[in-house]
């Protein structure tokens, strides 16, 4: 599907700004030769955390320099709980100390906490330097590396502090799955099956199918679910860049997904966990309303199970739920939600009734 000498582009078609996202494997070590900076780009500041920032943040830092770059690694914390406005400011210090000026670029190498955060760091530095996502996970190449979504958390809430700040690339080579622990592939999957439920349904024959394949993440299945999951993210952020409208079909599981991953402090769940998780109460809440026909509910628990994502089992109250959905940045009057008809067709509805979502709220435990 994609290798080292034919990498898939796909472009991502936003006004004023548009960008490709480079598919393949083995695409770190030229990575210089793949970006389109601006010739009067001299530094390039390369932000890591953990595994990436030992494994591959070296090699794209040789890689930059090699195509005349100077290059330097910014190392930050690693885990969700460091996507903190003090990191941002010790990225800027880092930026400050290399003298990065407003030509020059930060290249996010890792998953989406670092792709956020140091995506926030571009957007705010010298009120805004060009972006390079590299995401070295599965939930980072199919969903937060592309369509310009930076942030960083608060206490009071997850990333309520960001900016829209597309990137200039973003290049996603394949092997770095190889090093990923099973249960994160497993958790990018959760992501990956949404796209089959929003827009398009051969994803979800492809999991169904052969689900060992996808979770080993070796060269085949996942490179085709990789680039067919980047197909309609591109789709939709080229339509709605600043989630208006039809962006917001990306969210299908994730209102209620949000809600257990916060409930669970972000440790209990990874996001994919919880989105999957989500994506049955949605796929019952489409059921229930009347906009799906009897088996999407079931068809969604055999796919999810099949991968070896949960599917109830929450011990959250829903009174614990509400409270964050409620929160939920996207909620206008009352919460809305994504529904499904049939897989690769969905829509948004208004807050249905409570005793309704109740119900269904308890379906997961």
């Amino acid at each position: 599907m994609s290798d080292h000498q034919n990498p898939v582009s796909v472009p991502v078609s936003v006004p004023g700004c548009p960008y490709s996202v480079i598919i393949g494997r083995g695409l770190l070590a030229d990575i210089g030769t793949r970006l389109s900076l601006s010739p009067h780009t001299q530094r390039a500041a390369v932000v890591a955390s953990g595994v990436p920032a030992t494994r591959y943040a070296p090699v794209v830092v040789e890689a930059l320099r090699s195509s005349g770059l100077d290059a330097e690694l910014v190392e930050v914390p690693d885990g969700e709980e460091a996507k903190t406005l003090a990191t941002v400011e010790h990225c800027y210090e880092r930026f400050a100390g290399m003298a990065l000026g407003r030509d020059d670029v930060v290249v996010a190498v890792g998953g989406g906490v670092v792709g956020d955060m140091a995506g926030f760091a571009a957007a705010s530095w010298h009120r805004g330097v060009a972006l390079v996502q590299v995401p070295t996970t599965l939930l980072a190449q199919v969903d937060s590396s592309v369509g310009g979504k930076t942030g960083v958390n608060l206490p009071s809430g997850k990333n309520l502090v960001g900016a829209f700040h597309q990137p200039k690339a973003v290049v996603i080579d394949l092997d770095t799955l190889g090093t990923l622990p099973e249960r994160d592939r497993v958790a990018g999957l959760g992501e990956v099956a949404k796209y089959g439920f929003i827009s398009d349904p051969e994803v979800l024959r492809i999991l169904e199918e052969a689900p060992d394949d996808a979770i080993a993440a070796g060269p085949g299945v996942v490179d085709d679910l990789v680039v067919r999951g980047i197909r309609v993210k591109a789709a939709v952020v080229s339509a709605d860049e600043k989630e208006a409208g039809e962006r917001a079909l990306l969210n299908y599981g994730h209102t209620v997904g949000h809600a257990i991953e916060a409930v669970g402090g972000y440790a209990r769940y990874r996001h994919g966990e919880a989105v999957a998780i989500g994506m049955v109460f949605a796929a019952r809440l489409s059921e229930a309303l009347g906009s799906a026909s009897p088996g999407l509910a079931d068809r969604t628990e055999r796919v999810l199970q099949g991968l070896g994502l949960p599917t109830g089992g929450v011990t959250a109250t829903r009174e614990e739920l509400w409270q964050y959905m409620r929160r939920d940045k996207k909620a206008r009057k009352g919460v809305r939600f994504v529904v499904c008809s049939t897989p690769g067709n969905a829509r948004l509805v208004e807050q249905p009734p409570e005793q309704l979502i109740d119900k269904l709220l308890d379906s997961l435990r």
